[in-house]
């Protein structure tokens, strides 16, 4: 459908190495963007770039360090000077370190929140004047269910997931009358090396997970790509300061 035709825009995911960013990317891909991905590490972009490319697409990898400003001003600026516009951002960065609240440390949770939080409104900010041109925007932030939720494991990475859809709801209401939307996909329990990572420190982890969610299964990545495209497109023009759950039903299981 030509609702969902990406073709002729520009996407920019951060943390578009690998895991939701990638399938999400992937998705962009397949719809006809370019798509720029962003991230730290140089080295893991290389295999993402490979399946990008193999969809078709022209894609590339920007190096970025979302706590600096300056760093995502840069990827921002190149983004532009590589693929000619930037139409659809996507903040997708991000970390977790698993503690319990009493023992966080002032550095550990600045790390969480600067990452997660202030690094996806420097981005937005850097991003909003090619958005505005397009005359298209998109952006798309990644909150989690520790956005609804609570977790005696994750302080940080709570306050800044909740803290992502209430940016949201700013951006979108700041943003509108430019003609860009604005939303948020919360994930469920998805497999990916951060969640992996959560299964060995969280005992149960995973088959609590699972025992909640309705759809029976741990999500993967590419479950991503079709909300991706919904949100970049221009099927969603009318739809701005949602908070969509992709979980299987996790948040509306009892």
């Amino acid at each position: 459908m030509r609702l969902f035709d990406l073709g002729g825009r520009v996407a920019l995911v951060t943390g578009g190495n690998g895991g939701i960013g990638l399938g999400m990317a992937k998705g962009f891909a397949a719809a006809g963007a370019k798509v720029m991905i962003a991230g730290r590490r140089a080295e893991k972009a290389g295999a993402a770039l490979a399946e990008l490319k193999a969809l078709g697409a022209e894609a590339a990898f920007v190096a970025v360090d979302v706590t600096d400003e300056a760093s995502v001003r840069a990827m921002v600026r190149e983004t532009v000077a590589q693929l000619g516009g930037l139409d659809i951002l996507v903040n997708n960065a991000g970390m977790a370190i698993r503690k319990r609240p009493e023992d966080y440390t002032a550095a550990e949770w600045h790390a969480v929140i600067e990452t997660n939080l202030t690094g996806a409104f420097f981005a937005a900010q850097a991003a909003y004047p090619a958005l505005k041109r397009s005359g298209r925007g998109k952006v798309i932030n990644i909150g989690s269910m520790m956005s609804i939720f609570g977790a005696p494991f994750a302080p940080a990475y709570a306050a800044s997931k909740g803290g992502i859809v209430q940016l949201t709801k700013a951006l979108a209401t700041a943003w509108a009358a430019d003609g860009i939307q604005v939303n948020a996909v919360l994930p469920g329990w998805i497999d990916t090396d951060l969640t992996r990572e959560a299964r060995r420190q969280i005992e149960g982890l995973y088959e609590r997970a699972l025992a909640r969610t309705p759809a029976q299964r741990w999500g993967v990545p590419d479950d991503f790509a079709g909300i991706a495209v919904f949100l970049a497109s221009s099927a969603s023009d009318f739809v701005t300061g949602a908070a969509i759950p992709v979980d299987g039903g996790y948040s509306v299981s009892a």
